[in-house]
């Protein structure tokens, strides 16, 4: 079994000389307990969470027989390549080999040192924890659409009724906006009701739309 580190865009890789003895994924979901009068506590489930995990070794400072390869980066450039990807603010992708173990994930603590013995080996601590890359949904347009044909698209999505009955206050200007959803529309509206001066309706007067 392989542990192997990645950057986000697979230019730089880390497999670890010392493979963690073990390790732990922690996966649930995001659920909800509410109090339901006469019914009691009920559980909602919720959305699933993001896993994490947490890898506990050592980056050996000599070519120990239990190493996985030999060649592998020096304690300090082992943990300088994952300080570099931290700090990045990108996502980094582990495999497990051997597992299906292939997820990307954010670095949340990175705990690294030297114990007492004197061997220049640096034990650390990583806790990933799954990233998920979220794609905004845009509304796709063409760039031929000017405003005035989105707007007059919009107009003729309108509900307009065959006739309307003018009222007290009513305008030839305002007819047109509210129905073709343009006032300046209003030259149309007389046209179609021989209307030879768009200032003079009276309340009562049937307009054809």
């Amino acid at each position: 079994m392989e542990f192997w580190l990645k950057n986000y865009n697979n230019t730089e890789t880390l497999q670890l000389p010392i493979p963690p003895s073990s390790f732990d994924i922690t996966q649930g979901n995001l659920n909800t307990t509410v109090n339901i009068q006469d019914a009691g506590e009920i559980n909602l489930i919720g959305k699933e969470k993001l896993a994490t995990i947490t890898l506990n070794s050592f980056f050996p400072k000599e070519e120990y027989y239990f190493c996985q390869y030999s060649g592998f980066p020096s304690p300090y450039d082992c943990v300088g390549r994952i300080e570099s990807w931290r700090k990045s603010g990108k996502p980094v992708r582990l495999i497990i080999t051997s597992t299906d173990i292939n997820i990307s994930a954010s670095i949340e603590r990175f705990q690294y040192g030297e114990k007492g013995e004197g061997t220049g080996d640096v034990y650390f601590i990583l806790e990933l924890k799954e990233y998920r890359q979220i794609t905004a949904q845009t509304e796709s347009t063409t760039s031929s659409t000017s405003p005035s044909q989105s707007q007059n698209s919009r107009s003729s999505d309108r509900n307009v009724p065959p006739s309307y009955i003018v009222k007290s206050g009513d305008t030839l200007w305002a007819i047109a906006k509210r129905f073709y959803g343009d006032g300046a529309k209003y030259p149309t509206l007389a046209a179609k009701n021989n209307i030879k001066n768009p200032n003079l309706i009276y309340a009562g007067q049937v307009l054809k739309l």
